[in-house]
Parts: C-alpha cells; sequence; structure tokens
C-alpha cells in the first residue's frame, strides 16, 4: 500500500512539474522567482519520495539527483533532510520483516556521505559526525571521515574527536587502512583550514597510525604528516 501511495505521491509531483517546465521553455518566458521556487521545491519532493523507496536503485536515483541539485546551489533544507536519512538508514532508521533488517545498503550511505561533504555547511559535518560515531562498516565511515576533512570545519575540536574515535575504535581489534588514509587526509585539510594548527586529540590519532598494525605506505603517510605538520609552513 505504501508502495503506491508513494507512486501517487510522485505521479503528481511529474505532473507539476512538466507544467512549471513548459511556461519555462515557451517563446521568450523566463521563470519567474516563484516558478524557480516551485520548481525546486518539486526537485526536492521527488528527490525525498524517492529516496523512502524500498528500492537501492531508486535511492542511488535520488543521490545522483542531490549531486545535480547541490552543483546548481540548491543546499536546502530538503535536501540536507533526505541525506541526513539516507545516511542513516539501516543503522539508526531501520526496517525488519520477521526480524531480518532490510533497509541495510552501505553503498548508499557511502554515496550520501560524499554529496554531505559536497554540501559543505555546519549542519551536513553534524550528520556526518553521527554517521562516524553510529556506523558499523569501515567503507561507510571512511567517506564520512573523508568528506568531513572536505567541509574543514572543527570548532571545539568535535571533528578531529570523532575522527580519532573511530580511528582508536577499529585500530583495537581490526585496523583499517583505508580509514586509516580518510583520517589522515582529513587532518591534513582541517590542518589547512586552520592556517597550520592541529590539536592534540589529532597529533595523538596520527601516532597511533604511524606506530600502528597498518600497511608500510600508511603508517609512512602518518609519519610524512607528522613531519610536516612539524614544520608547517605548507599550511600557513
Amino acid at each position: 500500500m505504501a508502495i503506491f501511495k508513494r507512486m501517487f505521491v510522485l505521479g503528481v509531483v511529474f505532473v507539476m512539474a512538466a507544467a512549471v517546465a513548459t511556461a519555462q521553455t515557451a517563446p521568450g518566458r523566463a521563470l519567474t522567482v516563484e516558478e524557480s521556487y516551485l520548481l525546486e521545491s518539486i526537485e526536492a519532493m521527488i528527490i525525498r519520495e524517492q529516496s523512502r523507496s524500498p528500492s537501492r536503485d531508486m535511492k542511488m536515483v535520488a543521490l545522483e539527483y542531490i549531486g545535480d541539485a547541490i552543483e546548481r546551489g540548491n543546499r536546502g533544507p530538503e535536501i540536507l533532510s533526505t541525506l541526513e536519512f539516507l545516511a542513516l538508514e539501516g543503522v539508526r532508521i531501520q526496517s525488519r520483516e520477521s526480524g531480518r533488517l532490510i533497509n541495510n545498503f552501505p553503498d548508499v550511505r557511502v554515496r550520501a556521505a560524499t554529496r554531505l561533504g559536497q554540501m559543505g555547511t555546519a549542519e551536513a559535518r553534524d550528520v556526518l559526525i553521527s554517521m562516524v560515531l553510529a556506523d558499523n562498516e569501515p567503507m561507510v565511515i571512511a567517506e564520512a571521515v573523508r568528506s568531513l576533512g572536505v567541509i574543514g570545519l572543527n570548532e571545539n575540536d568535535v571533528t578531529a574527536s570523532a575522527i580519532s574515535w573511530a580511528v582508536a575504535r577499529f585500530d583495537i581489534i581490526n585496523p583499517d587502512n583505508l580509514l586509516a588514509l580518510s583520517a589522515l587526509e582529513a587532518y591534513e585539510r582541517l590542518a589547512v583550514a586552520s592556517g597550520g594548527f592541529i590539536s592534540p586529540v589529532a597529533i595523538s590519532s596520527i601516532i597511533r597510525i604511524a606506530d600502528g598494525n597498518y600497511v608500510r605506505p600508511v603508517r609512512d603517510r602518518a609519519r610524512a604528516l607528522l613531519s610536516e605538520l612539524r614544520v608547517g609552513a605548507a599550511f600557513r
């Protein structure tokens, strides 16, 4: 029943979008501010309905549309809300049938993490931190960490602390080389964004990676980053 309802909503939305698009293509006719806002709202509505579909493929299509919207400068609350849903679905937002989790799509969460980094806002940063703290898939956490570095916000050390926690969490039982590399990249970006400053939390985490049970290229990258941070000139 929910699927038919969603299809009906999408049908109505597509009709509305077609009406606005027809107005846009009329000879010598530019969209008014109201029509542009309506078209943007329709797009957000379509994306939201697609993201709620039980189909993994439809969720991926929604993420492609979100990428197009972000490129055009649409970073509104509706887009952020949909990204938050996709980023946490299967972890904090769970659907079950006969006790079996049926909406766990790690690759969808990875793509959502990428889009959140492209959003570049403090609100997107907060969702990414939630992903880092809640998810259990190293590949999802690695992409969320990378996107945290892309955004580059670290007031009160909240970003560096979340990244450090994730590294330590896996380092104890099962060190993950991709996660470690993403953390090093993020720490470097945070240092660049702050003009060369790096927190003690991040330094300790980098040292942990440099001395940890990682492949040699990862350990070497951590040691190189420590040297770069010590000199500091490259970050100013």
